[in-house]
């Protein structure tokens, strides 16, 4: 299969924010998400971002007949031995919601001080031309920062309300989503995903 301009994507998730972050970042291909196509989740028995991202691209490709991409990422709290890692959005059990895992994290950190409190957010985005492409482009982003004892903000979705970004004195969720593209973890994968991108496009 070419790689044209314009082309669709089939995006392996059905998470809202992720969708909106990454049309906004890849405005040139339409992204349409697996849910779409009645595509279940695939399961996620990688125990690192890459192997879950390559996972889940796998299998949207194959479901759907079209280019994929699949982000995994995750919260890494040092105080924490680095959970809640590729657990994040199950941290606290499957089905759990992002309150859920935000309470379970503050109930984990609690007593921690503020110096002992720093994490980072960690993304993972693979791109598949197809479910048997033998050389899938895999791009990385890490964003700083470090844990808040209570939430802040109504923006982003996930951990952001507990996300503090020291460049800009406030959580993730106080951002406005064109700020947060700019700096975030998700925002980094995604510009070297789409410069990797634009050089396999042909007219």
């Amino acid at each position: 299969m070419r790689f044209s301009k314009h082309q669709k994507i089939v995006l392996a998730s059905g998470n809202p924010g992720k969708i909106r972050e990454i049309q906004a970042i890849l405005a040139d291909h339409p992204i349409v998400p697996q849910s779409d196509f009645s595509i279940s989740d695939a399961e996620e028995t990688g125990t690192t971002f890459v192997e879950n991202a390559i996972i889940k691209a796998r299998h949207a490709a194959r479901h759907s007949g079209l280019p994929a991409i699949a982000d995994d990422s995750g919260l890494v709290v040092d105080a924490l031995d680095g959970a809640p890692g590729v657990y994040s959005a199950r941290y606290a059990g499957l089905g759990s919601s992002d309150l859920d895992n935000l309470r379970k994290l503050l109930k984990e950190l609690d007593g921690v001080p503020e110096a002992q409190r720093s994490a980072r957010f960690i993304c993972v985005l693979v791109f598949m031309l197809n479910a048997d492409d033998p050389t899938p482009v895999i791009a990385e982003g890490i964003w700083e920062g470090r844990i808040l004892t209570r939430p802040a903000g109504s923006n982003g979705f996930g951990y952001d309300p507990v996300f503090w970004v020291p460049t800009h004195h406030c959580a993730s969720a106080e951002l406005q989503p064109e700020v947060k593209n700019a700096l975030s973890h998700r925002g980094q994968a995604l510009r070297s995903l789409t410069s990797t991108l634009k050089a396999k496009e042909t007219a």
